[in-house]
């Protein structure tokens, strides 16, 4: 049977790298994977500092288990020209910083010590995608993602795809092809038996083929009982796949759903029902480690989006990201369109060439997974580029006739070669530039984009982003127009039927190349901070979701007579999932119903109080006694949430956040711990930006510097643990609150 071990540990890395390198160890820094070549400030930093070549060593000493066996390593992601040699001899190279690639040690594997040697060039080579134009956002050198040790009978199991036909039918179908690797050309005859299972792991059917050549298909039909994967009921599936040949035995098991996707002129359609989608873009970038996060950061991504930011899908924008991270978008029924490297700029041959093998790598890599529902097939805001877009979609297309092909394009009337018209609209917000005569526009009518005189599948990919960045700390009222914005868009694709939905720009703000950031590497076009601290517009996501998976209860307000322009706090727009809210100011009491005239196609409207609804002596005017405000919520009737706004917040309480105090030892378990300044009403001191320290005790890390300064009233902290069991103890230290501690237990 195979073996699949996890290689990460005992990494020797050194900046640098000469084709001497590989034929002699080195000193260097001992590092785990995932791994991150440079640590990056927060902001302000020169990103040049990885585009360059370094060295990552490991000594893999001979095995018993290799002997007669085939034996590899599984790249799962390097950035970005990855080079491995075993005692001096290349074996392998790979120019895609964002798929899998697979190192073949058997022919080179000796008696005693082997050395490996991976060199990982981060510079932005033209010749590979998405380099050789500028780009807006960073590609961190580095072996980033999780390395594996493979070994399998000489003849295994190469890959299996699995598909579920005419999935509404009442008895349902599954077919499986299996590849099969043969590297030494053996004599190929045996059996193959492929076993259904359950979630819980019951057994629902089995069957077995004969194996004869490098291929071989199977299926199941008349499968009764089975449940559909959704978005609400996430139900999954394996399949293991068992093959038997005189070479040996091996075995493999994949995870899948029983589900129908499909874009139409009515909408988008899971399982045959309309579903309109509305999400949110997102890098796979955190502050200091880059891409280099393990399983844990991956997965929390996917929680915020769908829990947090009650999102229903999620654009990989702008490559294929972690496994982990679709993996648990499958658990929590979290769809995703996922799309090819690049933005904005095609290159030469070579590079349109390495772009067509990037579809199928991508595609191969993640064609088992139900939350995968379109495959991106365009370089991102790129031009038409007619014979090249050909050769994606067909690459797609015949690789899977179960997903459609999607596009992100900006310009208009552009050609459109795949199933879906994917467009960035960001119309909202044109009125301000300079010669556009057009009055303020939300969204575009499709046939006016596309140029078609019919309706097509439609989905908007981006809005919002660049044409309004807005940081978590900006000014009360920039943030409160920040918000309506997003409203507004949600509302309008939520209204169109002809537009399937719409991932806003974008989860969470970025580093970025100093072409595109804020002056400091950052773009703020997020909903959230760097660490994921929602602003204001992220409310207007979470506020969207059903109040029996949480109540949702935010003003767009600091609740300050001063911060506005002019002053006060009106108008005053609550998002909220609640039926109706009432505000609160000594004995005024005003009832806020949702605003269903602006935004009748939301499911959640906010609650908003203007001028019409109170007197400027019931609120008060300028130079007038500011006083204390209460927010309370009701659902079918009954108080379910209640906020109290402090007219003279005080730093009061420091609360410290983490996602978890259960770690894992030995892989590089890495948690956010969220750092907030309370007032005494328990709300985010917006404004309060005193340093604090930070200092960890036990077998683990802090990652970036001890000392930190508040951003808007929070900070994120990234604990990281060591390869010992033990306890961490997180103390943070700041001069209101004195030191408040946390503990991690670390198994």
């Amino acid at each position: 049977m195979r073996i699949i071990e996890n290689f990460n540990r005992d990494w020797t890395f050194l900046a640098g790298f000469e084709l001497a390198f590989a034929s002699a160890r080195q000193s260097g820094e001992n590092v785990q994977l995932p791994h991150t070549a440079v640590e990056l400030p927060y902001n302000y930093f020169d990103e040049k500092s990885y585009q360059k070549a370094f060295t990552y060593q490991k000594v893999i000493a001979w095995d018993p288990r290799f002997e007669g066996r085939e034996v590899s390593l599984v790249f799962d992601g390097a950035m970005a020209d990855s080079v491995v040699y075993l005692n001096g001899i290349e074996i392998t190279a790979h120019k895609d910083g964002y798929t899998p690639f697979e190192a073949r040690l058997t022919p080179h594997l000796k008696a005693g010590n082997n050395l490996l040697t991976v060199k990982i060039d981060g510079s932005e080579n033209p010749e590979i995608p998405p380099f050789g134009g500028v780009i807006d956002y960073l590609t961190y050198a580095g072996i980033y993602r999780d390395v594996w040790l493979k070994i399998t009978a000489p003849v295994s199991i190469k890959n299996v795809k699995i598909e579920t036909p005419d999935v509404l039918a009442e008895a349902k179908q599954v077919t499986a092809k299996v590849w099969i690797s043969n590297p030494t050309d053996q004599a190929l005859s045996g059996k193959v038996t492929a076993v259904l299972k359950d979630g819980a792991g019951q057994e629902i059917a089995r069957t077995e083929a004969t194996v004869s050549g490098a291929e071989v298909s199977l299926g199941f039909s008349g499968l009764q009982g089975i449940t559909l994967w959704d978005i609400d009921n996430p139900a999954l599936y394996r399949l293991t796949v068992m093959l038997e040949t005189a070479a040996g035995t091996d075995e493999t098991t994949s995870r899948f759903g029983f589900r129908s996707a499909e874009y139409t002129i009515e909408g988008f359609k899971l399982n045959g029902r309309v579903v309109k989608l509305r999400g949110l873009n997102r890098h796979q970038a955190w502050p200091h480690l880059g891409y280099a996060m393990g399983r844990r950061g991956q997965e929390k991504d996917a929680d915020i989006l769908k829990y947090d930011l009650a999102c229903n899908i999620a654009r990989t924008s702008h490559y294929p990201q972690s496994k982990y991270f679709l993996d648990r978008c499958d658990e929590i029924g979290l769809l995703v369109f996922e799309e090819i490297p690049g933005w904005q700029h095609i290159g030469g041959e070579a590079w349109k060439a390495e772009s067509v093998q990037n579809v199928r790598r991508m595609i191969e890599r993640d064609w088992n997974h139900p939350s995968v529902i379109i495959w991106g097939v365009r370089i991102n805001e790129s031009q038409d580029a007619h014979d090249f877009y050909v050769e994606t979609n067909a690459m797609a297309r015949s690789l899977d006739t179960t997903r459609q092909t999607g596009g992100v394009r900006y310009i208009t009337e552009s050609e459109l070669l795949e199933d879906v018209y994917t467009m960035n609209d960001f119309i909202l917000g044109m009125e301000e530039m300079p010669g556009h005569n057009r009055e303020r526009l939300v969204l575009r009518d499709q046939r006016e984009v596309t140029g078609l005189d019919r309706k097509v599948p439609y989905m908007i990919t981006e809005y919002g982003g660049h044409m309004y960045p807005t940081k978590r700390f900006d000014q009360e009222q920039r943030q409160a127009e920040h918000v309506g914005r997003h409203l507004a868009i949600l509302n309008a694709a939520a209204g169109d039927p002809s537009i399937s939905g719409s991932t806003g720009w974008c989860m969470f703000d970025y580093n970025t190349h100093k072409d595109f950031g804020s002056g400091d590497r950052i773009c703020y076009h997020g909903v959230t901070d760097m660490y994921r601290e929602p602003k204001f517009a992220g409310y207007a996501y979470a506020s969207q979701g059903d109040p029996k998976d949480g109540i949702v209860l935010q003003p767009v307000s600091f609740w300050a007579r001063g911060e506005r322009n002019i002053g006060g706090v009106l108008p005053l727009i609550v998002l909220t999932n609640c039926d109706y809210v009432e505000i609160r100011m000594g004995h005024i009491v005003k009832r806020i119903e949702p605003d269903t005239k602006t935004y009748p196609h939301l499911p959640h409207p906010p609650c908003i109080l203007d001028h019409s609804m109170v007197t400027p002596e019931e609120f008060g005017e300028w130079g007038m006694t500011w006083r204390d405000g209460e927010l309370v919520g009701f659902v079918n009737g009954e108080e379910v949430v209640r906020r109290h706004l402090p007219a003279d917040p005080l730093p009061t309480a420091l609360d410290i956040a983490a996602d978890d105090t259960e770690l894992r030892s030995g892989e590089k378990d890495t948690v956010r711990v969220i750092l907030r300044a309370l007032d005494q009403g328990g709300n985010v001191l917006g404004f309060f930006d005193d340093p604090v320290e930070v200092s960890l005790e036990g077998p683990g890390r802090i990652i970036g510097p001890s000392l930190l300064s508040f951003k808007g009233g929070a900070v994120g902290v990234y604990v990281e643990a060591g390869n010992e069991a033990g306890h961490l103890t997180l103390s943070a230290t700041c001069c209101p609150f004195g030191t408040k501690r946390i503990t991690f237990n670390v198994t």
